[in-house]
C-alpha cells in the first residue's frame, strides 16, 4: 500500500484547502471525494529531494512548502 496526500478543493473564495493522507493500492483510482465528509478532493503530486548535476558541480533541491502551515506535506495553494 502507498500513502497518498490529498487536499480538499475550496468551494468559496477565501477557503483554504486542508491536507490529509490515505493509504491506497497503486492500482486504485484517485479519490474525488473525502471519505468522511464528502467534500471534493484532489490528489497532490509531491516531489522529493533530488540531485541535479552538470559537469563537476551538483545542486541539491528541496521540496516546496505547502498549504498545511509549513508541515511539509507538499500541498500547494
Amino acid at each position: 500500500m502507498t500513502t497518498y496526500v490529498y487536499e480538499t478543493i475550496p468551494q468559496t473564495p477565501g477557503d483554504k484547502p486542508s491536507c490529509f493522507e490515505i493509504k491506497q493500492s497503486m492500482k486504485d483510482q484517485p479519490l474525488t471525494t473525502h471519505p468522511e465528509t464528502g467534500e471534493p478532493i484532489r490528489r497532490v503530486i509531491r516531489g522529493g529531494f533530488g540531485i541535479l548535476s552538470s559537469g563537476k558541480s551538483a545542486t541539491r533541491r528541496a521540496p516546496r512548502g505547502g498549504c498545511c502551515g509549513g508541515s511539509g506535506c507538499g500541498c500547494h495553494t
